[in-house]
């Protein structure tokens, strides 16, 4: 179980890099393809966010303090639904906010 948390947490951490590339990358390039990469990339963090949570409630890993996550997941799928919103009609605002908020996941997930 231990090895299922530490993947989970490998691939949340590749979710987040992927978000901050996409952000970077629809900023200095016009490229459809960064949209795809901030949506899919705050689709995958949310996942394994939900998985992450539900792992350590099964094995009863740590004491999780349900109200940082329901923010985290509360920001979490704010980036999602702002990835989808970019991919409809792109815009730079919009993935500024996505990366903005991500910044702001990581905040509460370390300071809280």
């Amino acid at each position: 179980m231990d090895f299922l948390y530490s993947a989970l947490v490998f691939l949340h951490m590749i979710g987040l890099a992927g978000i901050l590339a996409g952000v970077l990358m629809q900023l200095m390039t016009d490229n459809v393809k960064a949209t795809k990469v901030l949506l899919h990339s705050s689709l995958l963090q949310f996942v394994t966010g939900l998985l992450l949570v539900g792992v350590a409630e099964m094995a009863d890993l740590t004491d999780l303090d349900h109200v940082k996550i329901a923010v985290k997941l509360i920001v979490s799928l704010s980036v999602v639904v702002l990835g989808v919103l970019n991919l409809r009609k792109p815009a730079k605002n919009l993935a500024i906010i996505a990366g903005v908020l991500a910044i702001v996941n990581i905040a509460v997930a370390v300071f809280w």
